[in-house]
């Protein structure tokens, strides 16, 4: 999965040429050059930065406040300070509010992309312990749910029936699947409307929503699928990530919505 860098600043200039050289190292590229655009961003459930690259002076706006908002929103995103004002001071201050590192310009850009390379090792999780569906995250090792970075409270029973569906992202999971996945020790039976009040629990904690899920989508008379990967989908005009299946429902809105 490519490293998604939300990229703050207001000179066109250096927007061009840091894009381009953060996308010839395989990385994806969001500019803002606002404070409040920037914050925008970083609070959008559409959008996953993996490290955000930040000027300090901006036409509108200033670094420091962006920095203090999104951390407080997000206090594990990475932010790298990328500024003209190198002084002590400066430099101190973005580092007390929680910045990741702090770089001067003019920059080398084989330092840059090393320290950027950097951080987004030491904050990268396994990915092969994480299932995500949109802005929901499953941590497989630590059997926690999250949602726009927040936790979600699931009973043992949701959770299992939640790996079962984000485990095969984009393929149908009939019923039979899913009463294989939830049949308890006692081997009791497990219904259909079993299921059904389950699927209903999880779309009520998951989806923004539940009258109109997109994360847990009916097959009518088969079972339930979730949206394909991202990389299976597009982008919409704003950048931000479409699933095909949120497009189909609208056309098979009697199929693929609630059971």
């Amino acid at each position: 999965m490519k490293a998604h860098i939300l990229l703050v600043e207001d000179d066109n200039d250096i927007v061009h040429s840091l894009s381009e050289l953060l996308q010839r190292e395989g990385m994806q590229v969001t500019s803002s050059a606002t404070q409040n655009d920037a914050i925008r961003l970083a609070y959008d459930a559409n959008y996953h930065f993996d490290l955000v690259l930040l000027d300090i002076s901006l036409a509108q706006g200033n670094g420091f406040a962006a920095c203090s908002a999104i951390k407080e929103q997000n206090p594990k995103l990475p932010i790298v300070f990328l500024t003209a004002s190198s002084d002590e001071f400066n430099t101190v201050a973005g580092l007390a509010m929680g910045a990741d590192d702090y770089i001067a310009k003019p920059f080398r850009p084989k330092e840059l992309l090393a320290r950027i390379h950097v951080i987004l090792r030491r904050n990268r999780p396994n990915t092969e312990s994480i299932l995500q569906l949109k802005d929901v995250f499953i941590d497989l090792a630590k059997a926690r749910v999250t949602k726009a970075g927040k936790d979600i409270d699931l009973s043992a029973i949701e959770y299992r029936l939640l790996l079962c569906l984000a485990s095969k992202p984009g393929a149908l999971v009939t019923r039979e699947a899913m009463r294989e996945a939830l049949w308890d020790d006692a081997n009791a039976y497990v219904g259909d409307n079993t299921i059904s009040v389950y699927i209903k629990r999880l779309r009520q904690k998951l989806e923004d929503n539940p009258a109109e899920p997109e994360l847990i989508l009916t097959v009518r008379g088969r079972g339930y699928k979730t949206p394909a990967p991202s990389n299976a989908g597009g982008t919409n005009a704003s950048g931000a990530f479409f699933s095909p299946e949120r497009s189909d429902a609208h056309h098979n809105a009697g199929n693929e919505r609630n059971a």
